[in-house]
């Protein structure tokens, strides 16, 4: 048999993906025994045995121990994923239960996300995550100051397509013209900024724009800067954490903790996805060490991004160990992202309808 451009021939492969289909069936070491009952692989037991010592060699094997059957390596695993891989179909009930489940009148991002994720972590027996990304940059369009009486006043900021709205309060007097004067001042200075980039000599320049006034400044930028920061923060939410514990992989007390950790911590981890989220709207796979974040390198990490009117909006994944039963997992993650999408994407009017 002609080996292709990556080494392996046809008969390499079957054996292969043998080796990981089954391996992710049991969690046990593969040996050609078990090969030889395979009745797609027609071959004696010692040409089996010669094959999977080649795959070992080139490294798509390893042998844990002194055991006679071989596990799939990171790069079996890299192998199997991009090369290997059949198709995964849902079942009907499958189906029936991801659409049902985001057919659900809540329409707001965050509950259908929540859904999602939920829904997730139930089909496969993974733990799931939800991503709300990190927002490269979030700025102000255009102010408004409204005063309501002598002491208190309501700042209106225009993000993108959303208002929000935050009460200013100060014991000195809040007159028309500081309002008419504190408007002006946010309009030629924030708009089309981060809060990363305002500065102290951008303040004091607008303290001195504001004269008599500039008590004013501090507490307004101040909140403009906190309502800026609920938009580009990110947000990670995960389902079934608990799920790990079936599985063997986990059962490392201390690998278990540093991973737990990074679940509570989440910075790490939402600096990551959100990067990624913005680039990407194909199914993300990242096994073992290919893992940006280095306490997950006996995990699979599979997330795929969801885009709203052409924006990255949010992303759903599945985490489990590197022995994931990777055909039901992006058969899952594909569907519901293209579920949450459709659902996101359809006129306001429609979404309850089906």
């Amino acid at each position: 048999m002609g080996a292709g451009s990556n080494g392996l021939n046809e008969r390499k492969k079957l054996i292969l993906k043998a080796i990981v289909d089954a391996h992710i069936a049991n969690g046990e070491p593969v040996g050609s025994k078990f090969l030889t009952q395979n009745k797609q692989i027609a071959c004696s037991s010692a040409t089996i045995r010669n094959e999977m010592a080649e795959l070992e060699e080139m490294g798509y094997l390893e042998q844990p121990h002194t055991s006679a059957g071989r596990v799939p390596s990171e790069a079996g695993y890299r192998f199997y994923v991009d090369q290997l891989l059949d198709l995964y179909h849902l079942t009907e009930q499958e189906i029936k239960t991801l659409r049902e489940g985001l057919r659900q009148k809540q329409q707001e991002l965050d509950s259908i996300m929540q859904t999602a994720v939920t829904l997730a972590s139930r089909l496969t027996n993974y733990t799931a995550l939800s991503l709300k990304p990190r927002q490269p940059r979030v700025t102000v369009q255009r102010f408004e100051i409204m005063r309501i009486d002598d002491h208190t006043a309501v700042l209106i900021m225009l993000i993108g397509s959303i208002v929000k709205t935050k009460y200013i309060r100060s014991s000195s007097t809040i007159s028309m013209d500081a309002t008419v004067r504190l408007a002006a001042a946010l309009n030629l200075k924030l708009t089309g900024i981060t809060a990363s980039e305002i500065t102290l000599p951008l303040m004091m320049e607008m303290e001195r724009m504001m004269g008599g006034y500039d008590y004013l400044v501090a507490p307004v930028v101040k909140s403009v800067c906190e309502v800026i920061s609920l938009f580009d923060g990110g947000e990670l939410r995960f389902e079934g954490i608990d799920r790990l514990l079936a599985y063997p992989d986990y059962y490392d007390l201390g690998r278990l903790r540093e991973l737990l950790a990074l679940f509570e911590k989440k910075d790490d981890l939402l600096e990551v996805l959100s990067e990624e989220a913005q680039h990407d709207d194909r199914v993300q796979i990242y096994i073992g060490s290919e893992n940006l974040v280095k306490v997950m390198d006996n995990s699979t990490l599979i997330f795929q991004t969801i885009r709203q009117n052409g924006k990255p909006v949010g992303a759903i994944g599945i985490i489990g160990p590197t022995r994931m039963d990777y055909r039901k997992v992006i058969a899952t993650v594909t569907s519901l992202t293209s579920g949450v999408t459709e659902v996101l994407n359809r006129p306001h009017g429609d979404r309850n309808s089906g």
